[in-house]
């Protein structure tokens, strides 16, 4: 099986259940955000080191944003038959997670100094961590033309997150 189909020259591609649509439609758009928000976890990861928390929540993220990517990917209509095949969706359970690490980084006496220009410390993965929570925000924007189709959490999640981002960004500055 080749991974090129060449289904998608003529400018469509699929989503779940073989539902076709352009591949600028804002459903599309929104997928594409969160798969390079979660690309870039990725390189988080290659910066994590020994900070063995961070690592831990990015890896966890990377899982929710699948999650959140397959209901993306799936249209209002074709949720239930979403459901009955198994796949996970997407709910407070996430956002609680998110509101969690919130707590506990706040929680930990990190020094802020107001504004923090990305990259002044030097360290890679707090420049990348600032670099997703920039993607998430994106996201988040790309989300909201779909907003009368998604569960509210996703929404919720996306905000939150790109404040974890900066949160564990400030985080890795003072792990130093």
């Amino acid at each position: 099986m080749s991974i090129s189909t060449r289904k998608g020259d003529n400018g469509e591609t699929d989503l779940m259940f073989g539902r076709r649509v352009a591949k600028n439609h804002p459903r599309i758009i929104a997928l594409g955000a969160v798969d390079e928000l979660n690309a870039l976890l990725g390189i988080v990861l290659t910066h994590c080191g020994d900070q063995s928390e961070i690592k831990e929540r990015t890896v966890s993220i990377q899982n929710d944003l699948i999650v959140l990517m397959g209901e993306l990917g799936t249209l209002p209509e074709d949720l239930s038959l979403y459901e009955e095949k198994g796949f996970d969706r997407f709910g407070v359970g996430h956002l609680e997670k998110i509101d969690q690490w919130i707590s506990i980084i706040e929680g930990k006496d990190i020094q802020i100094g107001g504004w923090e220009l990305p990259g002044s410390s030097g360290l890679k993965i707090s420049a990348s961590l600032d670099h997703a929570r920039v993607l998430c925000r994106r996201a988040e924007r790309e989300c909201i033309e779909l907003i009368n189709d998604l569960d509210t959490s996703i929404l919720s999640y996306l905000n939150r997150l790109s404040d974890l981002l900066w949160l564990m960004a400030r985080e890795s500055d003072q792990n130093l």
